[in-house]
């Protein structure tokens, strides 16, 4: 049985219902962390009796803090895609920050962080650790984030206006399919191009033209998921491309396939 939270998580690339039993929620943050912190997210699996599974999602330009066994940490904005496999019966807890919301933690640029994952003391201090230890035991994913919450709180750095700044600027991005070039972006949120490219190394540490490109093809990849005919050259105009040639070729790049073949092996696992 799978079990997703309310809405569709983009970017992931398997779409259909694996083998074995999965749960996954996310619960967005209230009070003072909600200025920093997108959501709480938690995915489980029980994979006994079946084979392991093959897990690939598309970057979104935010910082993570990840409790999983092996894994528990900080982690940047990763540039291509990210690729696990899935087996035996475990879990992954997370909060996903804001863009530009882990900046007033981490006290320098978030670029430093860039496809680069920090442990626990590094990120926070030594007071970090036994949070991962609160964190296994807590009987579930509610009192997880009670954990993390408390954890979180006791180190709020004081509001800094610049994180709702750039996020609005990737809310923008990725509500916008139009908006495709960075000086127009910059224009519009009265930035000089320089000004808005010095902003996302400090607070989302990849920059604005990334963070277009990457929204971009997680439009692709929910138009081709939808199934149906595909006009390639009307979709890679669509999304901003000057011709079908340069979208197949960051489709390919970030996906590992041409956008052909990932529509053709999607339509196969349906049928």
């Amino acid at each position: 049985m799978v079990n997703f939270g309310p809405g569709q998580a983009r970017g992931i690339l398997h779409r259909l219902a694996p083998a074995g039993r999965f749960h996954h929620a996310r619960h967005p943050a209230d009070g003072p962390l909600a200025a920093f912190v997108q959501h709480y997210w938690i995915v489980r699996w029980n994979l006994a009796g079946h084979a392991p599974q093959l897990q690939e999602t598309l970057p979104h330009p935010n910082v993570y803090l990840v409790f999983e066994p092996g894994l528990t940490g900080v982690h940047g904005v990763a540039s291509g895609r990210y690729t696990r496999v899935l087996e035996g019966d475990s879990f992954t807890f997370g909060v996903k920050f804001r863009p530009g919301g882990f900046r007033p933690f981490l006290g320098r640029p978030v670029s430093s962080l860039t496809d680069r994952s920090l442990a626990l003391a590094p990120a926070f201090g030594a007071p970090a650790g036994d949070l991962e230890r609160r964190v296994f035991d807590a009987a579930d994913e509610h009192a997880m984030i009670r954990v993390v919450r408390a954890f979180l709180l006791e180190r709020l750095p004081p509001p800094d206006p610049e994180v709702d700044r750039v996020a609005a600027i990737v809310d923008d991005i990725a509500a916008d399919r139009g908006l495709t070039r960075v000086d127009r972006l910059a224009g519009r949120h009265g930035l000089g191009v320089r000004a808005l490219q010095r902003l996302f190394g400090e607070y989302v540490g990849v920059g604005p033209k990334w963070v277009i490109n990457r929204y971009r093809l997680h439009e692709a990849v929910e138009q081709l998921a939808a199934g149906g005919r595909v006009d390639w050259t009307a979709l890679a105009l669509d999304l901003g491309y000057f011709d079908q040639a340069h979208f197949i070729r960051d489709f390919r790049a970030l996906v590992g396939r041409t956008p052909g073949d990932f529509a053709r092996d999607l339509n196969a696992a349906r049928s």
